[in-house]
């Protein structure tokens, strides 16, 4: 079981940067490979960027490809998801979700889900 737990979300202006977080409970965090998926109104979820497990791996979705970085620190059980260059169709709610094992990009490749973060990116 992992439980996960978004932080950082906001309000910003078009071209500012964010940095959400994503701390996991349990001890086998480092199996998992985590993800970062994001909902905006009336839209299905969808992908962001992943990591795997031993932070050697990562993808990226095209529309935030150079601009986002993700990141993890397996002893402090945490992912981050650094957002530069935010733009308004970014605005969305944030989640991070986990898989074990290998890293995919697929919602319903994921085992366990955070509760969100919402941002928002004014013009």
């Amino acid at each position: 079981q992992v439980q996960l737990v978004e932080s950082g979300g906001g309000f910003v202006q078009a071209g500012e940067s964010l940095r959400l977080s994503c701390a996991a409970s349990g001890r086998t965090f480092s199996s998992y490979a985590m993800g970062w998926f994001r909902q905006a109104p009336g839209k299905e979820r969808e992908f962001v960027a992943a990591i795997s497990w031993s932070g050697g791996s990562t993808h990226y979705a095209d529309s935030v490809k150079g601009r986002f970085t993700i990141s993890r620190d397996n002893p402090k059980n945490t992912v981050y998801l650094q957002m530069n260059s935010l733009k308004p169709e970014d605005t969305a709610v944030y989640y991070c979700a986990a898989a074990w094992g290998a890293l995919r990009v697929g919602v319903v490749e994921y085992d366990y889900w955070g509760q969100g973060t919402p941002v928002t990116v004014s013009s």
